[in-house]
């Protein structure tokens, strides 16, 4: 059996920034003299590690509670820093949740609003999702006209090649990983991409990402040898990511490093999972919910989160190494709640800490997500937040600790007061989603959803989260005031999308609500 591999620090291939910085296609090299003033004691760099890591649950890191998961690293991240217990993505699926963070609109004012599909699961088929447009002013455009270097790593999902989304035209010097979500459901795939150019990975062959199976193999040694390759994409990205930093160490930087773990499919090196107790699963997973087979579900997702972790170790580490780690801001988050398919088991893990729903869902279970916070010296080691954030408060938040100006008219907060306590901290009145046929709004302890909007039904169920965390009795009946308030909020939330319309707000039909 071919065993896994990546492309170390050490070894001798031509690294990404090398390449880079020869290209006639880069936008500037790494070190450029074009940097403005910053802001006195202010972020020198500023790193968003997995995020938005994929489907990362509220409680599957044992800072926030996990008892059969290891990530001792993240721990010590959240040790370092302040850990946040009422921060909210940008939108229970992947690429909405990045347009807001990298847009600070939320999905009532983005652009994208849902996940859409340039092309097929075929071999060949047109990569990517619905692509931001030219000039977007994105949060790495920011850094970047301010000279910094600005690296974004791992899964990209806001634009395919050769489309006004592509990485290098949204601000980032530097792209290396994942243009389309669908190629990253396969953890071995053909290629990834370094900027405009694939990236051809060792030794990995084209097979499907969604299989199923009739019973379990023969072996364990089948199942590798079915849906292992030999070059595992997270590693490759992850020595990128750590040699962007060794590159870009003397210099202000911006690093998104988009990691797509713990997204499946199941597929993390044999020694991941052998980490994790065999009698944890009672049952091969044979693909019926999607994606890939795995003869041991459970302990393979305990395995890639656990992978995911000593990344973000080596992070860490490295910051250590180099002396820059107090003049760090590091923020990590995950892009949605837990996936209830891919012989994913959020209920044995408690990956939702007992909140309604999942992915794709609006109910916390589906957008509260864990966020940590360290910036040494500055941020409180050890430090628990409860103040109410969500994805569009990071551009706003890291552009005031870096010195820059955010741009006009978006919907996010900064939370640096809170990360610093130099100042009193203004809070939302109220935070907004929507996706597909459903929409939420959060103000103060209330809560609001709807979920079939689709069906032109414009019914409104009203949770109280402070005596209801769960969301499990619907007040709408008992407190008709507050419902009004909230359904007013839905009103003055959004403005209509042609892009992404949503049928009983927008007046279009159900069949419509593809993208043009």
């Amino acid at each position: 059996m071919a065993m896994p591999k990546s492309r170390s620090a050490e070894s001798t291939f031509e690294t990404p920034t090398s390449r880079c910085r020869r290209s006639a296609r880069h936008s500037r090299p790494y070190g450029s003299s074009m940097r403005l003033p910053m802001k006195p004691g202010g972020v020198r760099r500023v790193i968003i590690p997995s995020n938005p890591t994929s489907n990362l649950g509220y409680s599957e890191l044992g800072c926030y509670g996990q008892e059969r998961i290891r990530t001792p690293n993240i721990d010590r991240l959240a040790q370092s820093g302040m850990r946040f217990t009422q921060h909210y993505s940008g939108s229970p699926v992947c690429a909405p949740s990045r347009c807001v963070l990298m847009t600070g609109y939320h999905t009532g004012h983005s652009i994208v609003r849902n996940n859409w599909e340039g092309g097929g699961w075929e071999q060949g088929a047109p990569e990517g999702q619905y692509p931001l447009p030219e000039g977007t002013p994105t949060l790495a455009r920011t850094l970047q006209e301010a000279g910094w270097a600005t690296g974004a790593v791992g899964k990209w999902g806001l634009g395919g090649p050769e489309t006004s989304g592509h990485p290098n035209r949204q601000g980032f010097d530097l792209f290396h990983g994942y243009l389309c979500q669908r190629i990253a459901h396969n953890y071995y795939p053909t290629h990834l991409w370094l900027n405009e150019e694939k990236d051809m990975l060792e030794g990995n062959d084209w097979f499907k990402s969604h299989q199923k199976i009739e019973a379990p193999l023969e072996s364990d040694d089948e199942y590798y040898e079915r849906y292992a390759r030999e070059t595992y994409a997270p590693d490759v990205m992850t020595d990128t990511a750590l040699e962007f930093i060794r590159e870009s160490a003397e210099e202000p930087f911006f690093l998104y490093f988009a990691s797509i773990i713990p997204h499946v499919s199941l597929q993390v090196p044999r020694e991941d999972v052998e980490a994790y107790p065999a009698e944890w699963d009672e049952a091969h997973y044979l693909g019926q919910k999607a994606y890939l087979p795995h003869p041991s579900p459970r302990r393979a997702y305990a395995g890639m989160v656990s992978h995911l972790d000593r990344d973000v170790g080596r992070v860490l580490d490295l910051l250590e190494e180099l002396g820059i780690a107090e003049d760090t801001l590091v923020l990590f988050t995950s892009d949605n709640g837990p996936t209830f398919n891919g012989g994913s088991d959020s209920e044995f893990f408690d990956s939702a800490r007992g909140m309604r729903g999942l992915k794709c869902s609006v109910h916390e279970g589906g957008i509260r997500v864990p966020f940590i916070a360290s910036w040494p010296g500055h941020i409180e080691a050890g430090a628990v937040s409860d103040h109410m954030s969500a994805f569009q408060d990071i551009l706003p938040t890291v552009l005031e600790l870096t010195g820059q100006a955010p741009h006009e008219g978006i919907d996010g907060i900064s939370f640096a007061p809170t990360l610093t306590g130099d100042a009193p901290q203004r809070e939302h009145e109220h935070l907004y989603w929507e996706y597909g046929n459903q929409q939420a709004v959060r103000s103060g302890d209330w809560k609001a959803v709807r979920k079939r909007l689709k069906k032109n039904d414009l019914t409104t169920l009203l949770y109280d989260l402070a005596a209801d965390p769960t969301e499990s009795k619907n007040l709408a009946k008992e407190r008709p005031e507050v419902l009004a308030r909230m359904e007013a909020l839905f009103e003055e939330s959004r403005t209509p999308s042609e892009v992404f319309p949503i049928p009983a707000l927008d007046g279009v039909p159900p069949e419509s609500t593809e993208p043009k």
